[in-house]
């Protein structure tokens, strides 16, 4: 097995990258440095002032890892949400008590006689937690097996011990959500315990769609209502839920024919060792092991004799997947990895925050009781940091030398990887920040460090909380700030970073100038070709025309839908402004075509995302009372409320009035189009009814009243209407559609994100 360290060269590299000289901690600031430092002030107060981030809760706190000095403070001491930044915390704990080279390790044993004739009775799979393990990998370790004499295995025992059986922790219980960032922890975990779901149209419309899984196991149920629609049909509904000890898969829905190839949808895995122990099971078949019994939940005897080990790759590699890609499982892993090996199996999310507690008050010096830690990942709303309490951690954390160059490669780099891939483009931060994001609703988080282009080290943190509207605004002020540290020293200045980063606009063209542009632009997201995601990339960023911008964020998306990075620009450049859908509507009058972004933007939206529902709402809201506009987001809206029903009405009861006003008009026309008395988003208000949150059940007793009348208004004849109006049916056992106000629920949650 392959094992990855840092070089000696990154490590002496980092090492005085990262070791804070003792002349530089006693001298004085020069001069010239005290007009930079002031300089850099001025810059961040001025971001600070502009109105997303004035009207936010803000914590800032920058540090000089030069001489110490503490260059910005704004409200450092307040203890906000820091969102996915509690995974600088998680993992730097982790790094500090098991050790860079530490290595997880996956135990096959069988009992004490292996026959000759490679039979085996029983086959024991002990786990110790290990985040790592892939279908590859354990392709691997079915070959190992085979090659030390297994023929035949009679049964598979998967035994889950080593962690406790709570699946989730605190916070996790905010959302109901089959989601693959809500993935579940498991001593024995296979793929993230995350499933893919690969969905391919059929032959030509109306033909039957194929549905498969990777990997293919018998711990799935498949039911398959996947048919091949027209090139309108932007998305599926695909759901699972537990079966025993296996999973349900339904898929329902269309996928459009001319989409070509195959469409991926992630879930998380209910029952991880049983899937473990399934997709095992089929490996074994597949490499001609012959398999004659069942897989089974249980303990591993003593007497059993080891057979193989699957060991995991260095600790330092491990701390890449989670903290550049914001990966919520490694970290809630990790959390009972260090209740186990430091407190006794069975680890526990409540031992692992103990020893991340026992941590951060002996070797950081932050005390226990002056902030809130209640998971590994900083999913949702469970934990509090301050901004003085993160950049404490950074700090730290550079000057433990034996763990500096492992914790340092692990964060995102400004423009180069991770989920900073596509952020601070064209400043001095590129390649110089290196920084942990934080997204959730309301919230948004960055910590790292930074070189500033005159040669100074600094650590920052900066969290934003309780904003109203999307997200992109406080993203874009984040990234003014670390862009003006980055900048301070150089000609360019930190103030004139903030102008040159802030500067999205320019007047708008001529609209059939603009049309001929975004024609461009449309055709190569058509070609959904990943090869064109660097030139888009490069236009993108420097594009002007917002209107423009918003059509390569488009196309950027469809060259990749899978990538996370890709929907976030989309999602950051489209708006429901006059400078942006305004014109957009005019392009696509000029084009003959639908208006650019908004089938993208449902497409997102139907699948759940809660940023892209909240903007389809604001496009209804600004439809007005043009005909074609409103009948697209009808159709939209009616698409949502097929595949997304309960992120839906979380998503109106967060809407403006005005936007809920005209977008419940556009909704009741949909259902009344769609005439089912067993619509899922009948069946979905029905539940959210009774839903234990009072407040979100008076909200829906409300939108039931409210769609019951418009529904009705949108069936009734309309003067000079000629024929029978489409009636809708009403579910068997209830009164005429809509469903009465009453009907017994079950309430469930948005999505907010993956973490981040």
């Amino acid at each position: 097995m392959q094992v990855h360290r840092a070089s000696p060269f990154l490590a002496a590299a980092s090492i005085l990258f990262l070791t804070l000289p003792s002349a530089a901690l006693s001298a004085p600031p020069s001069a010239e440095k005290r007009a930079d430092r002031e300089a850099l002030k001025a810059a961040l107060m001025e971001v600070l002032q502009r109105s997303p981030l004035k009207a936010s809760r803000v914590g800032v706190h920058m540090q000089s890892l030069d001489d110490g000095t503490v260059v910005f403070s704004h409200n450092a001491d307040e203890l906000l949400n820091p969102a996915s930044n509690v995974k600088l915390v998680t993992s730097a704990a982790a790094l500090a008590t098991l050790g860079p080279e530490f290595r997880y390790d996956t135990e096959f044993l069988v009992d004490p006689e292996l026959g000759s004739d490679g039979k085996v009775k029983t086959l024991y799979v002990r786990g110790k937690g290990d985040p790592s393990l892939t279908t590859e990998r354990l392709w691997g370790v079915v070959s190992e097996l085979w090659h030390v004499g297994v023929r035949e295995v009679g049964e598979i025992v998967v035994d889950d011990s080593w962690f406790d059986a709570e699946r989730t922790p605190p916070g996790y219980d905010q959302e109901d959500s089959d989601r693959a960032y809500m993935a579940p922890t498991g001593a024995l975990s296979l793929n993230w315990n995350a499933v893919a779901i690969y969905l391919r149209a059929g032959s030509g419309p109306g033909a039957k769609g194929t549905v498969e899984m990777e990997p293919p196991s018998d711990y799935f149920i498949v039911e398959n209502q996947l048919t091949t629609g027209s090139r309108r049909a932007r998305r599926v509904s695909v759901t699972s839920d537990p079966a025993g000890s296996q999973q349900k898969i339904v898929v329902r829905g269309q996928v459009p024919e001319e989409r070509g190839g195959a469409v991926s949808v992630w879930k998380k895995i209910d029952n991880p060792p049983m899937y473990f122990g399934q997709t095992l099971k089929q490996l074994l078949a597949t490499r001609g092991v012959k398999m004659k019994g069942r897989v089974k939940v249980g303990l591993t005897p003593s007497k059993a004799k080891m057979l193989y080990v699957a060991q995991s790759e260095t600790f330092d590699v491990l701390l890449k997947r989670l903290n550049k890609l914001s990966s919520n499982f490694v970290a809630e892993q990790l959390l009972k990895t260090m209740g186990a090996e430091l407190k006794g199996a069975p680890g526990s999310f409540t031992k692992g925050v103990e020893v991340v507690e026992q941590f951060l008050e002996r070797d950081v010096g932050i005390p226990r009781g002056t902030y809130v830690m209640k998971n590994g990942s900083g999913l949702n709303d469970a934990n509090r940091f301050s901004a003085s309490q993160l950049n404490r951690l950074l700090r730290h954390m550079v000057e433990r030398v034996p763990f500096a160059p492992e914790y340092l490669s692990s964060v995102p780099i400004a423009g180069k990887d991770g989920t900073l891939k596509y952020r601070f483009e064209g400043s001095d931060a590129v390649g110089k920040l290196r920084a942990k994001t934080g997204t959730l609703e309301s919230v948004s988080a960055l910590s790292g460090y930074v070189t500033s282009a005159g040669g100074e080290r600094f650590t920052f943190s900066i969290m934003a909380n309780d904003f109203a509207g999307r997200a992109g605004p406080i993203v874009a002020g984040l990234d003014a700030l670390g862009a003006a540290v980055a900048a301070t020293g150089s000609s360019l200045g930190p103030s004139n970073a903030v102008a040159a980063l802030a500067d999205s606009s320019r007047p708008a063209s001529a609209i059939n100038d603009v049309a001929a542009r975004i024609k461009t632009y449309l055709d190569l997201g058509k070609q959904r070709d990943q090869r064109n995601i660097g030139f888009l990339r490069t236009a993108w960023r420097s594009e002007r025309d917002p209107a423009v911008r918003a059509v390569l964020a488009e196309s950027l998306y469809q060259s990749n839908p899978h990538d996370y990075l890709g929907a976030r620009t989309l999602l950051d450049s489209y708006a429901a402004t006059g400078e942006v859908y305004g014109r957009l509507r005019e392009v696509a009058r000029v084009l003959s075509v639908e208006v650019p972004g908004v089938s993208s933007m449902v497409e997102l939206a139907a699948g759940g995302n809660s940023e892209a529902l909240a903007r389809v709402l604001e496009l209804a809201g600004v439809a007005g009372t043009d005909a074609q506009s409103q009948k697209e987001l009808s159709e939209a809206l009616g698409e949502v409320a097929r595949t997304a029903p309960e992120e839906l009405v979380v998503a109106l009861r967060a809407a403006s009035a005005g936007d809920r006003d005209a977008s419940t008009t556009l909704l009741a026309r949909a259902l009344v189009q769609a005439g089912q008395a067993d619509h899922p988003f009948w069946k979905s208000l029905r539940r959210t009814l009774g839903a234990t949150d009072p407040q979100l059940a008076a909200f829906a007793k409300g939108l039931d009243s409210t769609l019951s009348q418009k529904v009705a208004e949108a069936k009734a004849p309309k003067p000079g209407d000629a024929g029978t109006p489409v009636q809708v049916v009403a579910p068997a056992g209830n009164a005429p559609v809509p469903p009465r106000a009453g009907t017994p629920p079950e309430a469930r949650t948005a999505e907010t994100r993956p973490g981040g």
